[in-house]
């Protein structure tokens, strides 16, 4: 299974194109990326 993301302008899951892994200032691990049907900026809290 790909990465996924939550897309609010499809409002649907979509796959992450481009996708970077990345800490966030609490250590958290977080993923982000573009979506693959419009572009958009997607991120997603919790998978590295």
């Amino acid at each position: 299974m790909a990465n996924q993301a939550y897309c609010f302008k499809c409002r649907k899951r979509v796959d992450i194109v481009d996708a970077q892994s990345v800490t966030l200032k609490n250590g958290r691990p977080a993923t982000k990326g573009t979506c693959a049907e419009d572009g958009t900026k997607v991120f997603r809290i919790g998978s590295k």
